[in-house]
């Protein structure tokens, strides 16, 4: 597996930890897309090989398959040992790992973070001017399409566009000081259904920081 922990999405380590729990891919880059589909989940299957259970197993794109097969194939999924693994029979799960390259079955689905709330990471290069930072746990369609932030000097309806930089990471060089507390607003890549989190990013916000909404889509 060439999967690298955190990956290219920017999630870091907690791709190790629940709801993740390293059921966690990489992907190509006809399903990447340049990162809008971080954070996409998929049902996974094998059955072709003797020791694929062929029961589904969920994952979600936390990471980017740069080439070979995954160039080539129309869809390539470079799946965590755990998430390899899990595909298999009970008790096989080392040996399924050994064996390589298997053909699989995949269908987009709805992401079930059992009732997690939006989890906001502030990436340590923010400061008073620029804020960039890691969203994670979208229930639903998993991925953004739009992310937008609220100063609290704002009209209510004033919103600065955020720009996706990489994978999860999502900034604002805004050339001014910003004025927390910040609310950001978050658009749905698929339903393209929209939700705030209202002063999500407190006064005496910290870069490195994590903060939790108190929402979720669905």
């Amino acid at each position: 597996m060439s999967l690298h922990a955190g990956g290219a999405c920017g999630y870091g380590n907690t791709v190790s930890q629940a709801p993740f729990s390293s059921l966690v891919t990489g992907i190509g880059p006809s399903l990447y897309k340049s990162g809008k589909e971080c954070g996409a989940c998929y049902k996974i299957k094998c059955t072709k090989h003797p020791l694929c259970s062929g029961k589904p197993v969920r994952v979600v794109i936390t990471d980017f398959c740069p080439g070979g097969p995954c160039v080539s194939e129309s869809a390539h999924f470079d799946l965590s040992g755990t998430a390899f693994g899990s595909m298999a029979v009970p008790g096989e799960e080392d040996k399924l790992r050994d064996a390589g390259v298997l053909q699989i079955r995949y269908a987009r689905v709805s992401c079930d973070y059992s009732g997690k709330t939006i989890v906001f990471h502030v990436d340590p290069g923010s400061n008073p001017d620029y804020f960039a930072v890691v969203i994670e746990f979208e229930e639903g369609d998993g991925d953004l399409a739009n992310v937008d932030l609220q100063q609290a000097s704002s009209q209510p309806d004033e919103w600065w566009e955020m720009n996706q930089s990489w994978g999860a990471v999502w900034q604002l060089n805004a050339g001014t000081e910003l004025h927390p507390p910040f609310s950001i607003r978050l658009t749905s890549q698929y339903s393209g259904e929209t939700l705030v989190a209202k002063n999500v990013i407190p006064t005496g916000w910290q870069p490195g920081a994590t903060y939790r909404s108190l929402v979720n889509y669905l």
